[in-house]
């Protein structure tokens, strides 16, 4: 399977990824992800100024297959939700590793980071599935 996985991106077992730029951390679905639940038709995602916690679950993403968690790949504030995707979940179908990005998070520690996988460690996780 040919799936985009960025080399700059962090990973969680979820198949969250996180791009970082400074203290802001991105998050979305791999597409390895998005592949294995199909058309995703609703997505629940936090409120703005809420606080998550990393590994903990901070949305819903429901596809035709299932119904899956979402889960924090770092601990912080969210500052900025894709609202577009409330109107428009397609968009992840299409493009879950840039137009379909879920939440922007003010990170507390960059020491969480290092919980997370780096690129060679997810395409590994993947290819034993």
């Amino acid at each position: 399977m040919g799936f985009h996985i960025p080399e700059d991106y962090y990973y969680t077992k979820e198949h969250e990824w996180a791009q970082v730029d400074e203290n802001i951390v991105t998050v979305g679905i791999t597409e390895f992800a998005q592949d294995s639940l199909g058309e995703v038709v609703y997505v629940e995602l936090p409120e703005e100024g809420q606080k998550i916690t990393q590994g903990q679950t901070f949305g819903v993403i429901e596809s035709v297959k299932a119904v899956s968690d979402l889960y924090a790949p770092v601990s912080g504030t969210v500052i900025e939700v894709n609202s577009s995707l409330s109107d428009d979940p397609s968009v992840l179908n299409d493009d879950p590793v840039n137009e379909g990005w879920l939440v922007r998070i003010e990170m507390d520690t960059e020491k969480e980071l290092a919980n997370l996988m780096r690129a060679p460690d997810y395409k590994k996780l993947i290819s034993e599935k």
